[in-house]
Order: C-alpha cells, then structure tokens, then sequence
C-alpha cells in the first residue's frame, strides 16, 4: 500500500510512505500539470499535454519510462514496461480510481480525505516508481480540478 500524505496546503506537495517508510516527496510543478519526483537516487519528470489527457514519465535522463493515456476520463490506461495497466472511475461523482485485470477490480487508488488530501493506492503488481507516477498523475488532476472550480 502506497500513502501520499500532503505536506502543506500552500505548495502542494506530497509525501509518498510505502511500508511505513517515505520513500519519495512529489513536487508538483508551478508552469505546467504535472510534477517531479525521486525514488531510490532515480530522478522522474511527469509532464502532461496540453489538454491535460496524456501524461508521461521521463528518467533523468528525458527517455520516456511511462505515460498515461486518457486522464480524466471513465477508462484510462497507464503503459509501463510494456504493460498496460487498465483503470476504471468507480462512480461519476467519487474520486476512486479500479485498478482492473481482464475487467476484474484488483487494486484501487482513493482519496481518503478531501480535506487532508490523504491518497492511498492499493497497485499489484506495479513497481514502485510507477505507482508513483500514478498517483501523482491523480495529485495533478486533482488539482487542476480544484484550480478550474475556484476559478469559475
């Protein structure tokens, strides 16, 4: 089980805690919808398009790793490794996210507390890093969201 637990209200950022231990910080960024993030000395850069509905994930070096395809919608995928990793949104109005395997839950993605912002994501058979990635795709969505709202 991975936890990303906000680190302040004004900056956005998140603490990421898997096994009782953090094992990143994700740093959303300030121009663009997307973020940065470190896992084991590993360094990762989320951007996303400009419609915010395609984002991807590049090593330190700018190669892509991984990208998520129709964010924000019903049914998204991400692509990893040469996986494809299948998400359905639970219902219209809730922020839980159905990790499927052949149209099976086995796994989900959560906001616990729209207050605290607290995440938990139950994601097998995923590594670490793109669990990451996930949930800060998810972070990013968010508050675009909340963004457009106040702005309306």
């Amino acid at each position: 089980m991975l936890t990303a637990e906000r680190k302040s209200v004004w900056r956005g950022q998140y603490r990421m805690v898997a096994d009782g231990r953090e094992v990143a910080q994700w740093d959303p960024s300030w121009w663009r919808t997307g973020g940065e993030f470190e896992v084991d000395g590993h360094r990762f850069t989320v951007r996303s398009n400009a419609w915010g509905s395609r984002f991807t994930m590049l090593d330190q070096g700018g190669n892509p790793v991984a990208r998520v395809e129709r964010a924000g919608r019903k049914n998204w995928s991400v692509h990893a490794g040469g996986v494809v990793h299948e998400f359905r949104r639970a219902s219209l109005w809730g922020t839980q996210q159905d990790l499927l395997s052949a149209g099976v839950k086995v796994g989900s993605l959560r906001r616990t507390s729209a207050w605290s912002g607290t995440i938990e994501a139950d994601l097998p058979g995923m590594p670490l890093p793109i669990q990451i990635f996930v949930v800060g795709v998810q972070i990013a969505m968010w508050q675009a969201q909340q963004a457009a709202a106040g702005s309306a």
